[in-house]
């Protein structure tokens, strides 16, 4: 048994010194098994940890909603953030998760902040995403119809003749606007406070 463990362990050793440099190789030539060379691989190549959670901080507050995605496809891609923040222990309340979010999109969905806002809501990342994908589906479907007159250069019966076409036009969401301006800047300033704190405990 020792010395089929020899061998495999050999064969591995060799495996991997041949994958390396002339100049690392002399850095792990001395040691005999494996194990110790991945310990010591992982001791001066591996990213410690705290690095990647900063990372994985800096890119969950950057990120903003791209123009041509979905609320759900930037919902999905936050939601993924948020997994991965969770899965390194960043410790971050779900407040602040949902404040992050909500500063990502854009002043179109304003007015749904505001709404979130003013009513005190308190929802699950989930719960969220759901109320986003159905505000865009309602501020959609009220976009109305706008009818626009061209003048035609034929002549019907003595008088000139419109041809008339139908162009969109982009629907404004009635929603309640008590303190429309200060709720979503204070949200912004409150989140940027956050993130001077979290960069802080990151480094």
């Amino acid at each position: 048994m020792f010395d089929k463990w020899l061998e495999d362990n050999r064969k591995v050793r060799s495996i991997i010194l041949a994958s390396m440099t002339n100049e690392i190789q002399k850095q792990y030539d001395r040691l005999d098994d494996v194990p110790s060379i991945m310990l010591r691989m992982k001791e001066v190549y591996a990213v410690p940890d705290w690095h990647i959670r900063y990372a994985a901080i800096k890119a969950f507050f950057g990120t903003k909603m791209a123009k041509e995605l979905s609320v759900q496809s930037h919902g999905v891609k936050m939601l993924s953030l948020v997994e991965k923040l969770e899965h390194l222990k960043a410790e971050l309340e779900n407040d602040t998760y949902i404040d992050v979010i909500l500063e990502s999109l854009p002043p179109s969905y304003d007015p749904f902040i505001v709404n979130y806002n003013m009513n005190v809501l308190e929802k699950s990342i989930h719960e969220l995403i759901n109320m986003l994908v159905q505000y865009e589906v309602t501020t959609h479907k009220s976009e109305p119809a706008i009818l626009v007159g061209e003048p035609s250069t034929s002549k019907s019966k003595g008088k000139r003749a419109r041809r008339w076409k139908r162009k969109k036009g982009k629907g404004t969401a009635v929603v309640a606007t008590a303190s429309a301006g200060g709720a979503p800047a204070a949200r912004r300033e409150r989140t940027k406070g956050r993130l001077g704190v979290l960069s802080d405990r990151g480094k």
